[in-house]
C-alpha cells in the first residue's frame, strides 16, 4: 500500500504543501517549471490521493446506486449495461442492488445507499412497491432519484420509460388485423404502472376494434410476471376457453411460458393459437417458433437515465434548480412465426 502524502512530496522538493496541491490542480499562479517538478516526483514517488479524502472535501463519492427488480430478465440486463457504460464514461462507480419484486427489501437497500452517501439513485420500482415514502425520503435529502420503467406517477423525479400503453395497443392492434379475433391478454400485477398500462391498452384496441371486452380472457401472472406464470396460465386458458385464438403477453418471459404448453400439448403455433410477447429478449429468437413482440430499448434506457441522473448530480453540486424530464423512447413491433399464419 502506497503512503506517500503531499507533505512528502513537498518536502522533497522544497515547496509548501499548498503549492504542490495547486500545481496538481493546473492552478494559473503557479509556474510552468514548478508544476513540472511536481508532476516529476508525484510519478517518482508513486503518490495516488486519497480518494476518500478527495470525496469528503467535494462532499461527492463519484458513485451511482442502481436498484432492480430482477437479474433475470434480458431487459434489465441491457439497462444496466447502459447504466454501466454512461457511467464509466462519466467517470461514476455503480452499486448494483436488486430487489427480488419485494418491498421491503427495496426500502431497505434505498436506506442502505444513502448510508453508502452515493450521489444519486436509479430505480425500477418492485412490482409490490404502492408507498413511495422511501424514495420521497431520499430526494428530500437532496439526493436525485431517476425511476426507469416500472415507475409511480406520484414520485416528484425524473423519469425514463416507453408508451406502454401505446405499445400494448399497437400489439393488439397487429393481432387484430391478422385476423385474430378472441385474444386473451397475460398480465402483470396489479401495482406497477408500466403492467397496468399494458392491460389498459389491450382494452383499448379492443373497444376500438368493435370487439366485446372479456374479463375472463384476462389471466393475472402475480409471481414475477415469467416462465412459471406463463405455464400455469397456458393450462387454465386451454381448460377455461377452446375458442381462444391468440394470447397478448405483458412479457416475453410470459409468453415462453405459454409457448412451452401449447407446444407440449402440440396446439399449433400460430395456426390455433397465436403468441405476442413484450420486451424482445433474446430467447425470442431462439424457441420455436420464433415469438413476435414489442421492442424495447434496454440499453437505451440505461442510458439516459444514468446521464440525467448524473446531469442532476452536477446541478445540485453547482445549486443550480432542476428541471425534471419525463423521457419516452419509442418501441417498435418485431414480426416474427408467432403470429404468422401461413
Amino acid at each position: 500500500m502506497n503512503d506517500t502524502r503531499l507533505i512528502d512530496i513537498a518536502a522533497a522538493l522544497g515547496i509548501s504543501v499548498t503549492t504542490v496541491s495547486k500545481a496538481l490542480k493546473g492552478y494559473t499562479d503557479v509556474s510552468e517549471a514548478t508544476r513540472a517538478r511536481v508532476l516529476e516526483m508525484v510519478t517518482s514517488m508513486n503518490y495516488k490521493p486519497n480518494v476518500n479524502a478527495v470525496n469528503l472535501r467535494t462532499n461527492e463519492t463519484k458513485t451511482i446506486g442502481v436498484i432492480i427488480p430482477t437479474m433475470v430478465h434480458h431487459f434489465f440486463s441491457s439497462v444496466l449495461n447502459g447504466i454501466l457504460d454512461e457511467a464509466e464514461n462519466r467517470g461514476y462507480l455503480v452499486i448494483i442492488l436488486q430487489s427480488n419484486e419485494k418491498y421491503e427489501l427495496e426500502k431497505k437497500q434505498i436506506a442502505l445507499l444513502l448510508q453508502k452517501r452515493v450521489d444519486g439513485i436509479l430505480i425500477s420500482l418492485s412490482n409490490e412497491t404502492d408507498d413511495f415514502s422511501h424514495i420521497n425520503e431520499a430526494i428530500k435529502k437532496n439526493t436525485p432519484v431517476v425511476l426507469f420503467d416500472k415507475i409511480a406517477k406520484l414520485v416528484n423525479c425524473s423519469k425514463v420509460v416507453i408508451n406502454d400503453r401505446k405499445a400494448a395497443y399497437d400489439a393488439v392492434t397487429y393481432l387484430i388485423e391478422k385476423g385474430y379475433k378472441k385474444i386473451a391478454h397475460f398480465r402483470g400485477s396489479y401495482t406497477p404502472q408500466n403492467s397496468i398500462d399494458r392491460f389498459l391498452g389491450y382494452k383499448k384496441a379492443l373497444e376500438d376494434h368493435n370487439i366485446p371486452y372479456d374479463s375472463s380472457l384476462v389471466y393475472l401472472c402475480d409471481h414475477n410476471a415469467d416462465f412459471e406464470d406463463g405455464y400455469a396460465n397456458a393450462q387454465k386458458l386451454v381448460n377455461d376457453h377452446k375458442d381462444v385464438d391468440a394470447v397478448f403477453a405483458v412479457t416475453d418471459l410470459v409468453a415462453i411460458g405459454i409457448i412451452k404448453h401449447l407446444n407440449e400439448m402440440q396446439i399449433k403455433i400460430p395456426e390455433q393459437i397465436a403468441v405476442f410477447g413484450f420486451s424482445n429478449w433474446f430467447m425470442s429468437t431462439v424457441i420455436s417458433p420464433k415469438l413476435t413482440t414489442i421492442d424495447q430499448p434496454g440499453y437505451d434506457i440505461g442510458q439516459r437515465a444514468a446521464s440525467i441522473l448524473i446531469n442532476e448530480i452536477a446541478q445540485i453540486k453547482e445549486h443550480i434548480p432542476v428541471t425534471h424530464q419525463i423521457i419516452e423512447l419509442p418501441t417498435h413491433i418485431i414480426e416474427r412465426e408467432s403470429t404468422l399464419r401461413s
